[in-house]
């Protein structure tokens, strides 16, 4: 039968299926093509030729698949070595990781170098795994710790520390304006620390010559090194040798009741070290031998002016005005009422010889004047009245060139009785040229063409010139005047220079020490703004003029207080 059905053909009865001959089936076989009893099959050439061809491509399937498969494992191993590292970190690392994680923990407890410090371990990580992200950020981070800590070593002065780590700075983050900025730092600091030893070894030498204060003192020369470098210990320690000498000279000095040199040498101690520890026992032992000082400078005083008013002028013994007043500034030479009292003597001196030339005894005169001239050499009234008694010499001779015995030896003595008509011209010459001096504030300089220098040559021509001997005795009040103009107008260097001229022509006046605290006051006031505007250095020279004025004004110890504070 064929296996197709033709459409010509009928219909067929079904066909059951059966199992044969099951009684024969140990029987032989019978001759000839075995029968099963099967219906026949017919196969057309066509269909078998069709399942023969389906039959070969089922047999040359297995011989494909093998090529297919070896494509699909090589090309699954190209997908995989094309995205290696990020397969790799997907695979865990027990060994890196642990190594990573050693050196985090090391850099933050600051442990970089060493067996066990951040950066071994970094390059120990990398040295596994070149390209991993977590070791090279952290060696860039042990590159700027490094720098940070040569950055701190430059600031404690450890100059070797910050070179050293600034190199391995420079080696993990390959330079940059950092580590530039701090190398030149370090080059800048290394110089000034040759500069400082040179200074040291000044100073050194200052100390062992005694030469302790001053600009190229020890102390000076200590201090400049610690200001460019703070922790210098060999510096400190020499300052420190400087205050124990200093401290030495002050307590020999009040050992010798030199409260002068004593005061002096603690100032300069304060000033160098503030907080020295012998500082409050010194200044301590100061105050108690000024404090008995001032009770004798006092007593000294009182009893001088008791002693002028009494008439007990000069001359011998220790009961007279003159000798309590030298007691007075022995024990404070800065004394401003010792000094007036002493120029109160010379001025009771020259009014005794005045008296004296009223009664014609020229010696007694004399004698008074050189007294009064040794305590005021340069008063007005001294000059008039030594004029004067050249004058009485003159009219006493009655000669033009004569000159009495006992006539003091000074210029003004040789006086003509009667002048010439060029000397009349050159009187009122020099007493025109005093007067315009006098004007210009010229009162005791320039030497020889001063107020105070003219008039006296005037005298000496003529020692009775009324307009010479009133300009002299004038000069103080004018001197005043201008003191007050210059006070006004801030003019404080002028005003000390009129304060002593006037010293010098009346050193008798009571005025002046109101005068000096007026000036002294002034001086401090203009150091508390130089101290405002945070001018320290001419705050410091206001202060010493002041100090040089009035010494015992009780304002000038707050304002160097406060300056002292501020530096």
């Amino acid at each position: 039968m064929s296996g197709r059905r033709d459409q010509h053909e009928g219909p067929r009865s079904r066909t059951e299926p059966t199992l044969g001959d099951l009684d024969h089936l140990d029987a032989p076989p019978p001759a000839g093509p075995p029968r099963d009893d099967l219906p026949q099959l017919t196969i057309e050439p066509e269909r078998r030729r069709a399942s023969h061809g389906a039959g070969a491509s089922r047999a040359a399937a297995p011989r494909r698949w093998p090529w297919l498969l070896l494509l699909a494992v090589l090309g699954l191993l190209l997908v995989l070595w094309l995205n290696q590292d990020r397969l790799r970190g997907l695979v865990p690392s027990t060994g890196l990781n642990d190594t990573l994680s050693r050196a985090e923990l090391a850099l933050q407890d600051g442990r970089l170098d060493g067996p066990d410090g951040a950066r071994e371990l970094f390059e120990s990580a990398r040295a596994q795994e070149p390209d991993n992200d977590r070791a090279r950020d952290g060696l860039r981070k042990v590159g700027m710790a490094e720098l940070a800590r040569a950055d701190a070593a430059l600031n404690a002065g450890k100059l070797d520390e910050a070179g050293r780590t600034l190199d391995a700075a420079r080696e993990l983050l390959g330079g940059g304006s950092d580590v530039d900025r701090l190398d030149a730092a370090i080059a800048r600091a290394r110089g000034a620390a040759t500069q400082a030893d040179g200074l040291i070894e000044q100073a050194q030498q200052a100390l062992a010559a005694g030469r302790l204060d001053g600009s190229d003192g020890a102390g000076a020369l200590y201090r400049r090194v610690l200001a460019g470098d703070p922790g210098n210990a060999v510096a400190a320690h020499g300052l420190d040798k400087v205050g124990a000498a200093l401290a030495a000279k002050a307590r020999a000095a009040l050992a010798a009741n030199d409260l002068a040199a004593a005061g002096a040498g603690i100032d300069q101690l304060a000033a160098l070290l503030p907080n020295y520890g012998e500082l409050p026992s010194l200044r301590a032992a100061l105050a108690q031998g000024r404090k008995q000082d001032s009770d004798a400078l006092a007593t000294a005083l009182k009893q001088g002016q008791e002693a002028l008013r009494a008439g007990r002028i000069g001359g011998e013994g220790d009961d007279t005005a003159l000798a309590y007043f030298k007691r007075a500034q022995a024990l404070d030479p800065d004394n401003a009422e010792a000094r007036a009292g002493l120029g109160q003597v010379a001025q009771a001196l020259i009014v005794q010889a005045n008296a004296a030339l009223d009664g014609d005894d020229r010696a007694a005169a004399a004698r008074l004047l050189d007294a009064a001239a040794a305590l005021a050499p340069r008063s007005a009234d001294l000059a008039a009245a030594r004029a004067r008694l050249g004058s009485d010499a003159s009219e006493g001779t009655g000669s033009a060139g004569g000159r009495s015995d006992a006539q003091a030896p000074d210029a003004e003595a040789t006086v003509p009785a009667m002048l010439t008509p060029a000397q009349s011209a050159e009187v009122a010459s020099l007493v025109t040229r005093a007067q315009t001096a006098a004007r210009r504030g010229q009162i005791m300089l320039p030497p020889g063409e001063s107020a105070y220098d003219l008039y006296r040559s005037a005298l000496a021509i003529d020692g009775n010139n009324g307009p010479a001997r009133q300009g002299l005795q004038n000069l103080p009040n004018l001197v005043s005047r201008q003191l007050e103009q210059a006070l006004a107008n801030g003019n404080l260097a002028q005003a000390g220079e009129l304060l002593a001229d006037l010293s010098d022509l009346a050193p008798g006046d009571a005025g002046q020490e109101q005068w000096r605290q007026r000036l002294a006051g002034a001086w401090l006031d203009q150091a508390e703004q130089q101290l405002a505007r945070g001018d320290r250095a001419n705050a410091t020279q206001s202060v010493e003029q002041a100090r040089k004025v009035a010494p015992n004004l009780p304002r000038l110890q707050d304002v160097a207080a406060r300056l002292q504070a501020a530096r």
